[in-house]
């Protein structure tokens, strides 16, 4: 998995458990909805600032953030090797 999929889908995972839609995170984290569309669509990559924007408007911290995003991309290679191994 690339880390800018991974990490949108951390980021939309994150907002909904805050019940935040794209527009209100894009308030709090004084970035434009559209970009955060694009972030958690994995076609844009994310900054340092724009982590800590979206990590502080999420409750947050940015080495959270991206612990996140680093599980992530570990579980998905962990299910590619267990079923590249059982083919």
């Amino acid at each position: 998995m690339k880390p800018e999929v991974a990490f949108g889908e951390v980021l939309r995972e994150l907002r909904k458990q805050k019940g935040y839609s794209q527009e209100l995170l894009a308030h709090e984290s004084d970035i434009e909805r559209n970009y955060i569309s694009l972030l958690e669509l994995g076609k844009n990559n994310a900054t340092i600032k724009i982590i800590f924007k979206l990590s502080g408007a999420l409750g947050t911290d940015a080495s959270t953030l991206m612990g996140l995003v680093q599980e992530k991309i570990k579980a998905v290679e962990k299910r590619t090797d267990k079923a590249a191994a059982s083919s």
